[in-house]
């Protein structure tokens, strides 16, 4: 199938997942799982930036919309996005000229464990400083960036390890 089409049903789906699915999820009070920013690991790196970054802003603004959380999820979205090539070329040791050729699922299960992790605290620190902005509620801020960024990781790397074809 056509790359464009796959990537625009991995957005849909990415969409209607987190936001009929997984913002329902809410236990004990701190573990939401943010499942969408996968589309930033993901999306590949020889697309164009614009390109890039006007559709992980579009990912965010929607489920706003849905979730009616007032632009949180898309700034997050957008500013890891943002940084995301940053991580790529510390993380991977990637150049510019790498990136036709660069495949998260070809490199080595550390690199990209550290690249999700960071990635994902990042959003979830984001995130949650902005839902709670108050420096009397930091402590929720860090408790619900600790717990829903495991819970977020390890539906990432199941979802990942199942829908992946080994080759």
């Amino acid at each position: 199938m056509n790359k464009t089409i796959n990537q625009i049903l991995f957005f849909i789906f990415l969409l209607i997942l987190q936001v009929i699915i997984l913002n329902n999820i809410n236990f004990l009070g701190y573990i939401n799982p943010y499942l969408y920013i996968s589309f930033v690991f993901l999306y590949p790196l020889k697309e164009s930036r614009f390109r890039f970054l006007f559709f992980s802003f579009l990912l965010g603004i929607l489920i706003d919309f849905f979730s009616d959380s007032g632009g949180i999820h898309a700034f997050s979205i957008l500013f890891i996005a943002y940084i995301r090539l940053f991580f790529v070329n510390l993380y991977f040791r990637k150049i510019p000229a790498d990136y036709p050729f660069f495949k998260l699922k070809s490199e080595s299960f550390g690199k990209v464990f550290n690249y999700v992790v960071t990635l994902t605290l990042i959003h979830h620190l984001i995130y949650f400083s902005f839902a709670n902005f108050s420096f009397q509620n930091l402590s929720m801020v860090f408790l619900n960036t600790l717990y829903s960024s495991v819970f977020t990781l390890i539906l990432f790397f199941l979802g990942n390890y199942i829908f992946t074809k080994s080759e």
